[in-house]
């Protein structure tokens, strides 16, 4: 395999992916804001409320159809791009990427015209249940994909069919209910309405800055500071649940991301800043805070989080391993019936990935050298410097959005809509939810390196034959057509948040939030 063609394939999956995530978050999250808007219109009856849902459901609806539209490309890459990883486990990665097409796409997509057009032609309660189908679709949409990649980082319920040489599914239940996919699925989404929140909110601040919408403003700013806290402190807890799920299943991508090069007298102290040198394979001026991997990691103060050194010694030993499983294997495909080719493949067969590591070094495995070897088990350590500050980058980010959205909470509920110091930093910080969702992405993608699918393929095998040029010219094409949407989204988010809610309700909201609470709900008539 060409290596060219392998990076070039992983740089054009990168940005299509990356670009995808922009909308992502914010679809996930200011879908059940609108639920929760909707909700207090339907239970007080009052016009304030429709208005604000109809103007934030608009943002909405112009992020969800650009999401649409750079999420089909990525489902196509996997068969342009990575023929050989879609053959080798399409039965068990396609299985949560149809399911996700077919129930929860389109659900979502079925039921976002109804709530976009059916506000004068369905009840109150009916619009608002078609609301939260839209918001259920988009996090199921989530949840499925979710699945489908927390199987590339830890392969449950399945394994290699000598007899098709594929990956086959043997439980779809341990796939379905795989720790690592839902660690991250309650993770990503709470980060999306994070990201959702920080939106509001900035624009809400925008407009009580200048004066305008105030009503739908100070509304809105109270909804965003209160889901934004929640889901602010929840993908802190959540994200401590997914250093647990490391510590079982990815435990190179956990020292990689402490810069752990030995293993630590249990518990392990958690690293707050170091400088990793890969060189030296050692960390310069760490300060450390005594006991707090430890106790993330392994629940205890007994368990053991290993280092670097330590996990590539075990790749050593797993590679030596899978030597055998693919020797057996090769055996195996000259005659079917050879019983003790096939016993020992069974025994060795857990680390028959670990022989393809070799591949990138010699074509066949059985031949490799002492030193090959060891090339290859030293390739199963990520970037450490990159995952290093990555995590740290993220983590800060995380507790700074607590603080800021528990300011955001006091404001709101003594009523200081005027701190204008506040109402400017919301703004200025709209962009910093994006950057966390696009580093953590990184960071997950990044860490399990140099996996496909942790333990079992190989990145560089999975690839199509491509050549150099044909790659370059569609991530070109990509970057154009990508390019081009992201100026479209921009502008027509700008001209949406410019204009404010329906010019023909804002009068009508104005008068209804400024009635007293008691003085009841009259009709509007028809428009």
């Amino acid at each position: 395999m060409d290596l060219a063609v392998v990076e070039l394939s992983r740089l054009q999956f990168a940005l299509t992916a990356l670009y995808h995530f922009l909308f992502v978050p914010l679809t996930l999250g200011l879908s059940f804001m609108l639920v929760i808007m909707e909700s207090i219109y339907v239970i007080t009856g009052r016009e304030i409320w429709r208005t604000i849902t109809r103007f934030w459901a608009k943002l909405f609806g112009i992020n969800f159809v650009l999401g649409v539209a750079t999420g089909l490309t990525m489902e196509f890459q996997f068969g342009m791009n990575w023929s050989y990883f879609s053959h080798y486990v399409g039965d068990i990665f396609g299985a949560p990427l149809a399911i996700e097409g077919l129930m929860a796409f389109f659900l979502e997509a079925t039921f976002v015209g109804l709530m976009f057009f059916g506000w004068d032609k369905l009840s109150r309660p009916a619009h608002l249940l078609v609301t939260f189908l839209v918001a259920l679709g988009s996090n199921l949409s989530a949840l499925w994909i979710l699945i489908a990649n927390g199987w590339m980082q830890n392969p449950v319920g399945a394994r290699f069919n000598p007899d098709t040489m594929r990956m086959e599914v043997t439980d779809f239940y341990s796939v379905l209910f795989n720790p690592v996919a839902q660690a991250k699925f309650v993770h990503t989404v709470s980060a999306g309405y994070v990201t959702a929140s920080v939106f509001v909110l900035g624009i809400s601040a925008w407009y009580l800055l200048r004066g305008r919408f105030t009503a739908l403003a100070k509304r809105s700013m109270t909804v965003a500071a209160a889901f934004g806290l929640a889901s602010s402190l929840s993908v802190v807890v959540l994200g401590d649940e997914s250093g647990y799920a490391l510590t079982d299943n990815q435990k190179m991508k956990l020292a990689a991301i402490e810069a752990m090069w030995h293993t630590e007298k249990a518990p392990a102290g958690l690293t707050l800043v170091g400088f990793p040198s890969v060189e030296d394979r050692t960390t310069y001026f760490e300060i450390k805070l005594p006991y707090v991997l430890g106790l993330i990691s392994t629940r205890s103060l007994t368990g053991e989080v290993q280092g670097i050194n330590e996990l590539v010694l075990h790749a050593q030993e797993r590679i030596e391993s899978g030597k055998v499983a693919y020797g057996a294997l090769e055996r195996l495909k000259i005659d079917r019936a050879d019983a003790g080719a096939r016993a020992l493949f069974e025994e060795h067969r857990g680390d028959l990935g670990y022989a393809m590591l070799l591949k990138r070094y010699v074509a066949d495995p059985r031949t490799a050298s002492h030193d090959q070897v060891m090339r290859a088990a030293w390739d199963t350590v990520p970037n450490v410097p990159v995952t290093f500050w990555l995590f740290r980058l993220m983590a800060g980010l995380g507790f700074f959005f607590i603080g800021f959205f528990a300011l955001a909470f006091y404001f709101a509920t003594v009523r200081r809509f005027d701190v204008k110091w506040f109402l400017r930093t919301a703004v200025l910080i709209i962009p910093l939810p994006w950057v966390a969702a696009e580093m953590g992405w990184i960071l997950a993608e990044y860490g399990r390196q140099p996996w496909a699918i942790e333990g079992v393929l190989p990145t560089f095998l999975g690839a199509s034959s491509l050549t150099v040029a044909q790659l370059w010219t569609t991530i070109i094409a990509f970057t154009l057509l990508y390019g081009g949407l992201a100026i479209i989204e921009v502008r027509l988010m700008l001209a949406s948040i410019r204009k404010g809610p329906e010019p023909n309700r804002v009068a009508r909201a104005a008068l209804d939030a400024a009635a007293q609470p008691g003085a009841g709900y009259a009709p509007l008539p028809a428009e």
